[in-house]
């Protein structure tokens, strides 16, 4: 009984393992744990703000939701065998590594050369907040099942769309391939 909780116990030491390494990780780039504003919120609405990605959550966060969604569908095609505290470990550590490479740089430097001008990376606790919409986003596709999931996944893409002209499909294309329209139509918020 003993062995078996202790067990149980490492995925989730290795959640806590990685997030704590994120952290670090993003804090050697430059990132702020915090806001400079010298205020912190838990959620900022307005997604086209200088507060946006820089307190816990915000419009993107349910970006990071479907980033769930993707890894779940994935992991569990990939590695099906993997027990889900694994699986759900494994989509962890894949936001995080995707946490620290988007606030690289270059990365920084393409979003604002894509549209977000105002846009300078996202504070630590941003950071941890996206990773932590990530893991829900995991086990919510878990619970609702593929069908489901990829239904939700539609409606928040649409309603992102409309809320902040933007969203996750989007964000990756703009990302890669900046298009002259699209970029127009997004800031004509």
């Amino acid at each position: 009984m003993i062995e078996e909780v202790r067990r149980s116990a490492w995925p989730w030491l290795a959640v806590a393992l990685t997030l704590a390494a994120a952290a670090f990780q993003l804090y050697y780039q430059g990132r702020l744990w915090l806001c400079s504003c010298d205020r912190f919120f838990l959620w900022v609405g307005e997604a086209w703000s200088s507060d946006t990605s820089q307190h816990m959550f915000d419009p993107y966060s349910f970006t990071h939701v479907l980033h769930g969604f993707v890894f779940c569908w994935l992991i569990g095609w990939f590695a099906p065998r993997l027990s889900w505290p694994w699986q759900l470990w494994l989509a962890v550590a894949i936001e995080a590594v995707w946490e620290v490479v988007e606030n690289s740089d270059f990365v920084i430097q393409r979003y604002r050369e894509a549209g977000a001008l105002g846009y300078f990376g996202d504070t630590i606790v941003n950071s941890l907040g996206d990773i932590a919409m990530c893991g829900f986003g995991f086990v919510l596709a878990r619970y609702l099942g593929f069908g489901r999931s990829l239904a939700l996944f539609v409606a928040v893409e649409v309603v992102l769309l409309f809320w902040i002209r933007d969203s996750l499909l989007l964000n990756v294309l703009t990302l890669i391939y900046p298009i002259e329209w699209i970029q127009q139509w997004q800031a004509g918020r």
